[in-house]
């Protein structure tokens, strides 16, 4: 059987319609990142769920999720870059009082997860009036003392107490007895106290006079908001849909976040029992649909009282004169719709 022979005529014919043919390129999706305050935790869950789940992706988005450092995320986010970092109510009020430039954007936790531990057979201390005069192992914040000290007078003491600043190893330090009292956050350290059987007694510190809090914020910068404010408003909605789904799938929503923690995490009963704390207590949200609201009377109080215990500095270091407009530095609005 003999083929038939392509022409010359045709061949160039063949060539021609395909230089012809409009040629498809599919435009990437434009680069988000977002910052990390600690190595990956059961408080960033939302984020890798949103990402492995195509969440980001389906809203046009390429989220990068950065790699922990030592620099701090607010401050690359104010330096612009990051774009989004998880941040505290306490870290956005005192670096937003010193000049940066930063505003929440999305509640992660929506109330205080911390509080004052000791070791359950300590009788001696049954109110925080009986940590004066104690060792406080702590972590190096001006925070820590005005809350300690407000928590001490609010309860008939002094507010004097030695302070060790150890950081994460007060509570090695905690344990054997080195030191009497410190502070853990109870859906992490405190449920891994719990899984080692290590009895501890804690305090809360709302029931001594300290405002309730949101402990995890996302929040970005004025200037990226202004820049950028579509990408930023979907990448608020695909988070919040990621929150979401890992307070409705809490075992699924885990082992997401231990696959896609490059090693990190390497617990995975801490994780799915810190994400099932996370959620049975009503951490990650107040009611379904709504992960990630700010609450602007919350805002408000954690800020008032900042202000009043000196807390909050200009940038040469002199506690701010005139208190401000903390009503500027978070935001619902990137949510709304959602």
């Amino acid at each position: 059987m003999t083929l038939p022979s392509i022409t010359r005529r045709t061949a160039l014919a063949g060539i021609l319609s395909l230089a012809a043919a409009p040629l498809t390129v599919r435009a990437a999706n434009p680069k988000v990142s977002v910052a990390l305050d600690w190595t990956p935790n059961t408080n960033h869950v939302g984020l890798y769920v949103a990402r492995d789940r195509n969440f980001y992706r389906d809203a046009g988005l390429d989220v990068e999720i950065l790699p922990y450092t030592d620099t701090s995320a607010a401050t690359l986010v104010a330096s612009r870059v990051a774009d989004f970092g998880v941040l505290g109510s306490i870290g956005l009020m005192t670096q937003r009082a010193a000049g940066a430039d930063l505003i929440g954007t999305f509640a992660i936790v929506q109330k205080e997860t911390g509080r004052v531990v000791f070791k359950a057979d300590r009788s001696d201390i049954q109110t925080p009036k009986d940590l004066d005069g104690k060792t406080y192992g702590g972590f190096g914040s001006a925070w820590e003392n005005a809350l300690l000290g407000s928590m001490i007078k609010n309860a008939g003491g002094k507010g004097e107490f030695e302070t060790v600043t150890l950081g994460t190893s007060a509570y090695q330090a905690l344990d054997n007895g080195a030191v009497d009292f410190t502070l853990e956050v109870y859906t992490w350290e405190g449920v891994q106290a719990e899984l080692e059987n290590k009895a501890q007694r804690a305090f809360v510190y709302a029931d001594y006079g300290v405002p309730d809090e949101h402990t995890a914020i996302l929040g970005s910068s004025n200037a990226y908001l202004a820049e950028k404010p579509d990408l930023a408003r979907a990448f608020m909605q695909a988070t919040r849909k990621g929150y979401e789904f890992a307070a409705d799938h809490p075992d699924e929503a885990a082992a997401i976040l231990i696959a896609g923690s490059d090693g990190a995490l390497m617990n995975g009963e801490l994780v799915r029992a810190s994400l099932k704390a996370l959620v049975d207590g009503a951490y990650l949200r107040t009611a379904p649909g709504k992960a990630g609201d700010m609450e602007p009377a919350k805002m408000n109080a954690i800020s008032n009282y900042l202000f009043d215990a000196g807390i909050l500095k200009d940038a040469n270091g002199a506690p701010l004169a005139k208190r401000p407009d903390f009503s500027a530095a978070f935001t619902n609005g990137l949510l709304a719709g959602s």
